[in-house]
């Protein structure tokens, strides 16, 4: 792939991977053996966990279908290491002198029951410090959210629990930090955040998410 047409995005709305597209016949499962998947999939890893957190959602997607996959996911694997073609030569770069803050600054999201297979909805985040990415995740959430308001609140908590070992961490390195903030761009999780009474149409979400676990961090919402 060194010599393959580079690509701007990591992978386009076509690319529609599920379960239901998985190999049946044995024939399919032999041809496909021969493909490195698996491969490319654990250095495409190193590679985002390290230094392109623009890869997190997409590695996370293909990543599930490993041991079974077909033509299609191939296909958008190729896809990924076109745009890693393209942005070969672009890196994170920390610079102190056009940082505003050295505080950490986080962005949190979540894609509602976006997963074709489980309706499991995504959590995303990134850490932000000296205008670049120090920490970043886009993952499934471990249980089946009910709206996108209780997406959204899972995705927060996850968020706030990173800032607060992010914070710690940084203070313990020399850094003092003001009030950590986390963007968050969903009104009614905001709302909930800031207000533990009792909701009737939220009454439903794991005793997990509970703010307790959000109050653990002095922070704010914008």
């Amino acid at each position: 792939m060194g010599n393959c047409k580079a690509v701007s995005t990591p992978l386009v709305a076509h690319f529609k991977l599920s379960a239901e597209s998985c190999l049946q016949s044995e024939e399919d499962i032999k041809k496909m053996s021969h493909v490195p998947y698996s491969t490319t999939i654990s250095s495409l890893m190193y590679v985002m966990v390290y230094t392109k957190p623009d890869l997190s959602h997409i590695m996370s997607e293909v990543s599930r279908y490993m041991h079974n996959l077909r033509k299609d996911h191939w296909e958008a694997m190729k896809w990924i290491l076109r745009f890693v073609n393209d942005s070969i030569d672009k890196g994170l770069v920390f610079d102190i002198n056009k940082a505003v803050t050295l505080d950490v600054v986080g962005f949190i999201d979540s894609n509602y029951a976006s997963d074709r297979d489980r309706r499991r909805s995504i959590s995303r985040y990134i850490f932000t410090m000296c205008t670049s990415g120090i920490s970043w995740k886009s993952s499934l959430q471990s249980t089946a959210a009910l709206s996108t308001t209780e997406a959204e609140y899972v995705v927060t908590t996850e968020g706030v629990k990173e800032a607060t070992w992010l914070r710690r961490l940084v203070i313990e390195l020399g850094v003092p930090q003001g009030t950590t903030v986390v963007f968050s761009d969903n009104q009614n999780a905001i709302h909930l955040t800031k207000n533990d009474a009792y909701h009737s149409k939220t009454k439903h979400i794991s005793v997990k998410y509970t703010i307790s676990d959000i109050q653990l961090l002095q922070w704010r919402l914008l």
